[in-house]
């Protein structure tokens, strides 16, 4: 779920004495109405020793996951688009573009994405407890 939630632009946190997460929209970007995530933010902000912050992908990783999705797209029209896109400036918008263009590459996008975002978690929930550990 924490990798869901961080693929939806949430910043998600993990308290390490119990496992538990927390998912809140970033309270430094101006979303207007923040009452809803008031009480958790309060939590973290209060006891921020307990939480640990589960970073966000950088726009790099971000980008290495692009292409590593269109290259292992076997229709070569559509992974030329791809790369067609990733090499554009605002390579972001325009690989979503293309993707959303196709439903069926738009579904394995979206599956790729998350077992990617997956990963990223698994790896940094891995690297924090072996650092604990020392």
């Amino acid at each position: 779920m924490i990798a869901q939630d961080l693929g939806g632009g949430l910043t998600c946190y993990v308290n390490k004495e119990t496992g538990a997460y927390k998912a809140i929209i970033d309270p430094d970007e101006n979303y207007g109405d923040m009452e809803a995530w008031e009480e958790d933010l309060q939590e973290i902000e209060d006891n921020n020793d307990k939480y640990l912050l589960i970073e966000k992908m950088s726009s790099r990783d971000s980008f290495r996951v692009m292409e590593e999705f269109a290259e292992m797209i076997p229709n070569q029209e559509i992974k030329k688009r791809l790369y067609y896109a990733l090499n554009r400036s605002k390579p972001f918008r325009h690989f979503k573009y293309e993707v959303d263009y196709n439903e069926e590459i738009r579904q394995q996008w979206f599956k790729f994405k998350e077992r990617k975002y997956e990963d990223w978690v698994r790896k940094y929930l891995e690297f924090y407890a072996l650092s604990i550990e020392k």
